[in-house]
């Protein structure tokens, strides 16, 4: 005869998250307040999910947007509140806790988010999920969970009108959905005499969004907030075909540790049309260039940073030498100042139509993208927070000290394929470089102004 053992653990919940604990429904948004208790309560359901599954070898996940992050925040809960279940291991090298049902817990960072692909999950939760990038969820996360019918909760604090927020209206609308935002004016979780100290260390904003759950407030130290927020309002966020007739220009953020990110515009009377985007990681040039050609487009020249002319260790050849080996046109963008890169895109914005579909993550990333924030002395610092929304911000940053110089008239006119040529060693040349266009644009405008 089978004994049953009662194990107790040392975890109480708090009144506000019981709801949550007793739903059945399968899918599951918590939009908290800070110091709610999200973390400690989720990492709980997943002991539970995992100890009660009914299907062999149970896999659950906790997922932070970042790996350390993920360490940090749940590591030390996990083994606290399944160390008192007879026969658990933790492995510290994996951040996995393993059940004697066979059951797991592990915690992932979705910095690595193709590190996830080919796994299964029978419970999920998506942590601080606004600051994740969009393509977590629907490319490795869901699929993840599909085979075995897991579950999935979406926590965190509000960060705009992003994914998250979406998440968080389709819990408002759709039955199939549980959903519960925690307002610390209403949950008494945190007291009274603290929120009145964190009101005068923190804008009314901040204080909104931290403590309040409001999606209205602006994310604070966004770079182009203001700016994407109005490309919304204008309807410049929509449908955005691809012109046949016109060449499609290419600006790449190229990372050796961190992802690659591709924009893909076209010059129109008055401004850019961005009509796609592509972000990968740990593959090499060869990839991108099959990307593009997969896409059908006809290409102008690649607008590449000042650091592609370095010689890369496992070849010999710098990337722009593999570029044009494979059949592209790479233009190196001159070498700035960021923040004179994010002025750029300041005034790149206002004239660019966004394409919603092909573009999403992208659109996402120069939403999030930010300054990052001192905690001890409460200020902005003056250099952008460095998480996944870098990558489409900086490659959007070499679009727009770009795009007028590829646009500015040069007598005779030349096809783009007249921009570059070959030397005898192999290297790439540009007849009439970036700056050589910026250079001349600069000395026109003066003699105008000075006539």
């Amino acid at each position: 005869m089978a004994v049953t053992q009662l194990v107790t653990i040392p975890y109480a919940p708090r009144r506000a998250f019981m709801p949550y604990h007793e739903t059945s429904k399968r899918w599951r948004v918590i939009v908290a307040h800070r110091r709610a208790g999200k973390t400690v309560a989720t990492v709980n359901q997943l002991i539970r999910s995992a100890l009660t599954c009914d299907k062999p070898s149970p896999r659950v996940a906790y997922i932070a947007p970042l790996y350390k992050q993920a360490k940090d925040v749940a590591w030390s809960y996990l083994k606290e509140f399944s160390a008192p279940i007879p026969g658990t291991e933790a492995n510290e090298s994996e951040l996995r806790v393993d059940l004697p049902n066979g059951g797991r817990v592990r915690l992932y960072g979705a910095d690595n988010p193709d590190g996830m692909r080919g796994i299964y999950l029978d419970d999920c939760v998506l942590d601080e999920f606004a600051d994740m990038r969009p393509r977590v969820l629907p490319e490795i996360i869901r699929p993840a969970l599909s085979d075995r019918k897991g579950s999935l909760t979406i926590i965190g604090t509000p960060r705009g009108h992003n994914d998250f927020h979406k998440a968080w209206q389709q819990a408002q609308h759709d039955p199939d959905w549980y959903g519960v935002m925690l307002k610390a004016s209403e949950t008494g979780l945190v007291d009274a005499e603290e929120l009145t100290a964190a009101r005068k260390l923190m804008t009314p904003e901040q204080y909104e969004q931290e403590f309040e759950c409001s999606f209205e407030a602006a994310i604070q130290g966004a770079y182009w907030g203001k700016e994407m927020a109005q490309a919304e309002r204008d309807g410049r966020i929509c449908d955005v075909p691809v012109e046949p007739e016109s060449p499609v220009y290419t600006a790449w953020d190229l990372g050796v540790k961190d992802s690659t990110a591709i924009w893909f515009f076209q010059i129109m009377a008055g401004g850019v049309s961005i009509v796609d985007f592509y972000e990968a990681s740990g593959v090499g040039v060869e990839h991108y260039a099959e990307v593009m050609e997969k896409r059908g487009y006809t290409y102008g020249p690649c607008l590449v940073p000042h650091d592609a002319m370095v010689r890369e260790w496992g070849t010999g050849r710098t990337r722009v030498e593999t570029m044009r080996r494979l059949g592209l046109k790479p233009e190196l963008v001159p070498d700035h100042a960021r923040m004179d890169g994010i002025n750029a895109a300041r005034l790149t914005i206002p004239t660019a139509r966004f394409d919603r579909v092909k573009c999403a993550e992208g659109i996402e990333g120069l939403k999030q993208y930010r300054a990052e924030y001192d905690e001890e002395r409460k200020v902005f610092k003056p250099t952008p927070l460095h998480d996944w929304a870098s990558n489409p911000a900086d490659a959007f940053r070499y679009l727009a000290m770009g795009w007028r110089a590829i646009r500015a008239p040069e007598p005779p006119a030349r096809s783009t394929s007249d921009f570059f040529i070959g030397t005898p060693e192999g290297s790439i040349q540009s007849n009439l470089s970036i700056k050589e266009m910026i250079d001349r644009q600069k000395a026109k405008r003066l003699d105008r102004e000075g006539a």
